[in-house]
């Protein structure tokens, strides 16, 4: 598979944009890892006086949102240009409280690019589910994020797989 003709961003601007973002720096996400090929990204959830509820652990929402937009950052910057990509639904499994950082590991591999590239080959769009794990530091699971993207090639778009 041929990669991207060039980065639509580079790793470095990109980490320093996304935790510079409000929302994040108000709950307490913190990019901590980009690879240079966007095909991992870690994301930590700081625990703080701001971001817990009555109980003393995570707000769900806080931990819903530190999975929010990674997938689809990191596909689109792993695609040829003349894509779209949005998140399209997601779910969340709340295992354990969570007490204190907890991060998420993303890693878009090989195979899932190419998936996509033979699903929207042809126009059609493509909605996979991929799965993200919120743990803590001794990797006890916290919570299960599923999240739905939608694909498609741009109508009009003469990108070519391949």
């Amino acid at each position: 598979m041929s990669t991207p003709s060039r980065a639509r961003l580079s790793v470095g601007l990109f980490r320093v944009g996304i935790n510079l973002w409000p929302p994040f720096v108000g709950a307490g996400i913190h990019v901590t890892a980009i690879a240079p090929d966007f095909r991992s990204v870690t994301v930590r959830l700081r625990h703080g006086l701001l971001n817990r509820n009555h109980f003393g652990t995570h707000y769900g929402g806080s931990l819903f949102s530190m999975t929010d937009p990674f997938y689809a950052l990191m596909l689109l910057h792993n695609l040829p240009r003349g894509y779209v990509v949005w998140d399209k639904a997601a779910s969340i499994e709340f295992r354990e409280p969570g007490r204190g950082d907890v991060f998420a590991h993303f890693r878009l591999t090989e195979t899932q690019i190419a998936d996509v590239i033979a699903h929207t080959d042809g126009g059609d769009k493509y909605e996979p589910t991929w799965r993200v794990d919120v743990v803590d530091r001794d990797a006890r699971l916290i919570a299960s994020v599923a999240k739905t993207l939608y694909i498609r090639r741009k109508r009009g778009s003469d990108t070519l797989a391949g």
